[in-house]
């Protein structure tokens, strides 16, 4: 029998259904956790309202995964684009958890619609919205319900999870936090617990076995909490419905010792849980859980670097004017040059650690003047993997303190390769791999060379990783090679200059040609960002590796001026841009 409406906002659609309903008009059904309401081309022939737990909307594009759009709540609507504009479906929705679902046919809501003019309002107001939200890659509603589950047995979780929860109301938001007090609360509860706060907590211990399940089916979004100073188990337990795994909306959270100088055997954890994203916390550390809840609130900032040679140098005095106007960075991206500037932030080095290893390695001496004879590049390359390999060591990319991601360019396979996984050292390598510059990367039998030849400003990767604003800092946009810059000098006098450490003049062509950004590839990048810098780098040669002064402060300038026009902070531009 189907539950009475309980809606705490009377709006002319919920009205309209609940007396179809009573008429015997509108269909009352149950949609379990992780199955499909209506798939991406189907006949959109019926109007749907969600009565109690959620559903997800996915867009679906041929030949990669789907792209979580965001949750339609109790109250709301779905499939009302499709039936009005009397098209197919243009994307699946999945119920989060188990649900109840209310639907109209076409037939009845119009002539129903035409009777009640606030419901054709109403619709056109929301569809006006999401629209837009979708025109811009935005999404129909954020996740606002997350569960956290221990992932082994060992010290209880619920007052790390609580520490978070605290975050987020310091933030000013009403948020709650629910155990395995609640195992036997019916649907409705759960509805109504989401109804009355902004965002939902849910904690299971590692012995709560059924309340785990409870949670699993309850959540938009899913966090199994390990403990980073301990291998993951053998076997961890499979508690989250299908939808949430096939989905990725499965995350890891490793707990860390408070006092590790950085992470270590956080891939085997990724291998072991599948989850989507990693992110670590560390016991008694503000700024990790504050951080988390940056995550859970659409306000973590991510922060996307391009390539540019030495004019990325400009990346060391952005970050330099974002730190003085403490701007949380919580997860970094970039491209070339731009991801090493991005990797050394991941790794936790502060500001002087930071200029003192991306002097050792760039300004102290050339990287690129172990020259070879051109049959694959100009250069041997065997300089830049010794510096790499100094500064980075073995380090793996989970085992970063900061979510981190390169690009580089995959001559095998045609596109460009995304780097999460493995050595923080190779993934760079392939990413700055200059084609006649530099030899090519080999990885697991593919070709790669610098991610600036496929995408050089990764800002849409970054927006797919995360729902926060993504400042994005583009070095790019400088004056292009001009007639002077190819001009062959005379052969003694480049020599005696130390003109030759910088590569002839066919290096500045390759560089140039190879993180020369299209404009049509320069308006989806600057719609990607939230914040976009763009510092004047015209006056910098891009292979001139002296010049690091110079590209810090064109960096600095041009952050500093684009963050004193700022009318709110940045950790909540996404939230004003939508």
């Amino acid at each position: 029998m189907a539950a009475p409406f309980t809606y705490r906002d009377d709006t002319a659609l919920s009205r309209l259904f609940e007396r179809e309903r009573a008429n015997g008009t509108a269909a009352w059904f149950s949609l379990p956790g992780g199955a499909t309401l209506f798939e991406t081309g189907d006949r959109a022939d019926q109007i749907y309202l969600v009565h109690a737990g959620k559903l997800g909307a996915f867009r679906i594009e041929e030949g990669q995964d789907p792209t979580f759009v965001g949750v339609i709540r109790p109250g709301e609507p779905a499939g009302e684009m499709a039936m009005i504009g009397g098209t197919p479906h243009s994307g699946r929705v999945v119920a989060l958890r188990d649900s109840e679902v209310l639907a109209l046919s076409a037939e009845d809501f119009f002539e129903a619609a035409d009777q009640d003019p606030d419901v054709m309002l109403e619709i056109a107001r929301l569809m006006l919205a999401r629209a837009r939200q979708s025109s811009s890659r935005g999404t129909t509603g954020d996740p606002t319900v997350f569960g956290f589950v221990a992932a082994e047995k060992g010290p209880k979780i619920r007052g790390l999870v609580a520490r978070i929860a605290r975050a987020v109301a310091e933030m000013g938001r009403s948020v709650t936090l629910v155990g395995s007090e609640a195992a036997h609360a019916p649907t409705e509860w759960f509805s109504n617990v989401e109804a009355d706060h902004e965002y939902v907590l849910y904690v299971a211990e590692a012995g709560e076995v059924a309340w785990r399940a409870v949670v699993g089916r309850q959540v938009d979004r899913l966090f199994r909490v390990g403990r980073g100073d301990r291998p993951p188990p053998a076997k961890p337990v499979d508690y989250a419905i299908d939808a949430l795994m096939t989905y990725r909306l499965v995350d890891l959270l490793l707990i860390q010792p408070a006092h590790i100088d950085r992470p270590r055997g956080a891939e085997a954890w990724m291998a072991a849980t599948g989850a989507a994203r990693l992110f670590h916390m560390r016991v008694d550390n503000r700024a990790d859980a504050d951080r988390l809840a940056r995550l859970l609130t659409g306000r973590s900032v991510g922060l996307v670097l391009s390539g540019g040679g030495a004019r990325a140098y400009a990346h060391i005095g952005a970050l330099r004017a974002l730190r003085e106007a403490q701007v949380p960075i919580d997860f970094v991206g970039g491209a070339s040059m731009g991801a090493i500037i991005a990797a050394s932030l991941a790794m936790g080095w502060d500001e002087a650690e930071l200029e003192r290893r991306i002097r050792a390695a760039f300004v102290d001496t050339s990287p690129l003047d172990d020259i070879a004879i051109p049959l694959i590049a100009m250069t041997h390359g065997r300089k830049v993997n010794h510096r790499l390999e100094q500064h980075f060591d073995d380090v793996e990319i989970p085992d970063l303190w900061l979510p981190f991601f390169c690009i580089s360019s995959n001559l095998t396979a045609g596109g460009y390769q995304l780097h999460q996984r493995g050595l923080v050292r190779q993934a760079l390598r392939a990413s700055i791999a200059l084609p006649g510059v530099m030899p090519p990367s080999i990885l697991a039998g593919e070709v790669l060379v610098d991610g600036a030849v496929m995408k050089n400003f990764p800002a849409d990767i970054m927006r797919s990783m995360q729902r926060g604003p993504v400042v994005g800092v583009d070095v790019t946009r400088g004056r292009s090679i001009t007639a002077q810059d190819i001009t062959v000098p005379p052969l003694l006098k480049w020599i005696l200059s130390g003109e030759w450490r910088k590569g002839p003049p066919i290096v500045a062509l390759l560089m140039r040609a190879a993180t020369l950004s299209t404009n049509r590839e320069v308006v989806a990048a600057r719609e990607a960002t939230d914040l976009l810098v763009l510092p004047d780098v015209d006056h910098i040669d891009i292979r001139d590796w002296k010049a690091f002064e110079s590209g810090a402060d064109a960096g600095y300038l041009a952050t500093h001026k684009v963050l004193d026009g700022l009318k709110r902070p940045v950790t909540e531009l996404r939230r004003a841009k939508a």
